[in-house]
C-alpha cells in the first residue's frame, strides 16, 4: 500500500514539474524543476529495485546533463533567438499536438504488460540483477541504438558550442546601449549603424535623460 501511494506521489510530481518546466519563462526556475523531476524519477527506480538506474539518473542527468543545459541557457543569446517566428500560427496547434502524442502513448500502454512477453521476466531479473540485464541488452540487441544516441548527444554538444561562440555580423553591435535603452523605454533605437548611429544614440540619451537639446 505504501509503495503504491509513493509511486502516485512521484508520478504527480514528475508530471507537474514537467509541465511547469516548459511553461515558466525563468530559465533558472525551469532547471530547478527539471532537477526535482530527475530526483523523483530516481525514486521511482528505487521502488522498482533498480538501484543502478537510480544512481545513473542522479549522477548523469541531475549532475552532468543538467549543468550542461544551464551553461547553454546562459551562453546562448536568448534575445536574438526569441525573435524567431513561431513554427505554428496559434498556440492551440501545439497543445493539440501534445494531447495527440499523450493519447497515442496511453493507447499503446494498454498493450504493455511488465515481464509478460519479454526475454527478461521477473524471475530472470532477480537472478541476473537489473544492471547485468540492462548491460546485456544495451551492448547486444540495442548496440546500434546506443551508438546513435551517443552521436546525437555529440552533435547537440557541438551545436551548443557553435551557438555560444557565434559572433555578430560586422558593423553591428550586439546588445548595444541604443537597443537596450530603446527596449527599456519602449522606443525604437536609431537604425543607422557605425559611428553615426552611436552618436545619434548618445544625443538621444542626453536629450531624454539630461533634458539637453540636440
Amino acid at each position: 500500500m505504501f509503495g503504491e501511494i509513493f509511486f502516485l506521489y512521484c508520478a504527480v510530481v514528475i508530471v507537474v514539474c514537467g509541465i511547469l518546466s516548459i511553461r515558466l519563462r525563468n530559465p533558472v526556475h525551469c532547471v530547478l524543476l527539471v532537477l526535482l523531476l530527475f530526483v523523483h524519477m530516481a525514486a521511482v527506480y528505487l521502488t522498482l529495485q533498480a538501484e543502478f538506474l537510480a544512481a545513473v539518473q542522479i549522477v548523469v542527468y541531475a549532475g552532468a546533463v543538467l549543468v550542461m543545459y544551464l551553461f547553454v541557457v546562459f551562453l546562448v543569446n536568448l534575445k536574438r533567438e526569441m525573435r524567431m517566428p513561431a513554427l505554428v500560427p496559434h498556440p492551440w496547434v501545439g497543445y493539440a499536438i501534445g494531447i495527440a502524442l499523450c493519447g497515442t502513448l496511453l493507447w499503446g500502454l494498454r498493450f504493455f504488460m511488465a515481464g509478460g512477453k519479454d526475454v527478461w521476466p521477473y524471475e530472470a531479473l532477480r537472478e541476473a540483477t537489473h544492471t547485468r540485464a540492462l548491460s546485456r541488452e544495451l551492448f547486444t540487441h540495442n548496440f546500434l541504438a546506443l551508438e546513435v544516441a551517443g552521436v546525437l548527444l555529440l552533435v547537440a554538444l557541438v551545436a551548443a558550442l557553435v551557438l555560444a561562440r557565434r559572433q555578430p555580423p560586422p558593423g553591428t553591435a550586439e546588445d548595444s546601449p541604443c537597443e537596450t535603452y530603446g527596449e527599456a523605454q519602449g522606443i525604437e533605437a536609431p537604425q543607422s549603424g557605425g559611428q553615426k548611429g552611436d552618436a545619434a544614440c548618445g544625443r538621444d540619451h542626453k536629450t531624454r535623460d539630461g533634458g539637453l537639446a540636440r
